[in-house]
């Protein structure tokens, strides 16, 4: 599963964007299994945490499917 790392720069409810160390944005949908819930996105964004996401891409949306979010130490 691809991972991509990155700060999570803007939430709304179960979405929210991840800007990698390009400057690139990157639109996620957190998944109904993931491991991460979604009030759980929003301190993420205040404290400008490095994140790890494993996701994958359907081919029916825009974005990213988020099926892990961990926290890049």
């Amino acid at each position: 599963m691809p991972t991509m790392t990155g700060m999570v720069t803007i939430v709304q409810e179960t979405r929210f964007q991840l800007t990698d160390e390009r400057g690139v944005s990157h639109l996620f949908l957190l998944g109904h299994h993931s491991m991460a819930e979604p009030d759980q996105l929003v301190p993420l964004q205040h404290a400008q945490a490095r994140v790890r996401v494993r996701y994958i891409q359907p081919r029916n949306i825009i974005g990213m499917v988020a099926k892990s979010i961990e926290v890049d130490d």
